[in-house]
């Protein structure tokens, strides 16, 4: 397949995958708290939802697997995008992550559409510093988890999925009373733009440039661990000096 054709595909992953998170969570909520019926604070109803939640994260990964790199989350195309050739970043940049944006802002529309009265997103419940460094350390964490995951057992799907998918869970549950523990700028901005939020400070601070900053030095940070834990070949000395190293991504 061509690069044109290959982008194509990737686009269009992204738009259809990021329409489809957005509706997910929601679609979780209803499922547990109308459908079964559990109380906003039931200790079932949140395991149920939890589980459910693992579930979900299970399904977007496989749907990743399948699109050859599908995406609903900016920052795990910007986490690649980081460590790759100059093009690679442009396209990520001015082409996958507005698709992923544009799947977001119509999903939330949908959503807003078919649900009247479901809710209004994520909200910043501290100041704008508190939930930058909030959304900022949350989002290093989670890409250094998913670099290491994919280094070290990036083979094997299921068990990186669910390591992966029970640390976004932590984590999310860990901010959630702060920004919305998010860690994905489009879906934030799926509901900032339909609640006319989009260009606000808070929102372009917190759920952006905090989250960027940190998917960069986390990238930086883990490759400079990785250059540094892991050690040079040893080789016959006969051959020393034909040696070649190779850097594995």
């Amino acid at each position: 397949m061509g690069d044109g054709a290959r982008q194509r595909r990737l686009l269009a992953a992204d738009f259809v995958m990021s329409l489809m998170w957005v509706w997910s969570s929601v679609l979780i909520k209803i499922f547990v708290h109308r459908i079964l019926e559990y109380g906003a604070h039931s200790v079932e109803g949140e395991i149920l939802r939890y589980g459910v939640s693992i579930l979900n994260m299970f399904f977007f990964a496989f749907m990743g697997k399948i699109t050859k790199g599908g995406s609903y989350n900016p920052l795990t195309v910007l986490a690649d995008a980081f460590s790759g050739n100059f093009s690679n970043f442009l396209f990520v940049v001015g082409a996958r992550i507005p698709a992923q944006v544009v799947g977001s802002v119509y999903g939330v529309k949908l959503i807003l559409d078919t649900f009247h009265g479901i809710g209004r997103g994520p909200r910043l419940t501290v100041d704008i510093a508190k939930g930058a460094l909030t959304e900022g350390l949350l989002t290093f964490m989670i890409v250094i988890v998913s670099l290491g995951l994919t280094e070290k057992i990036g083979h094997n799907f299921i068990m990186k999925t669910w390591i992966s998918s029970v640390s976004k869970l932590t984590l999310h549950i860990l901010g959630s009373d702060l920004t919305g523990g998010c860690m994905n700028p489009a879906s934030v901005m799926g509901w900032a733009f339909a609640n006319a939020e989009h260009i606000t400070k808070e929102h372009l601070i917190v759920y952006w440039v905090a989250p960027v900053m940190a998917t960069l030095a986390a990238v930086k940070l883990f490759r400079l661990l990785m250059h540094l834990i892991i050690p040079e070949p040893l080789v016959p000395k006969k051959t020393a000096s034909k040696l070649m190293f190779d850097k594995s991504d």
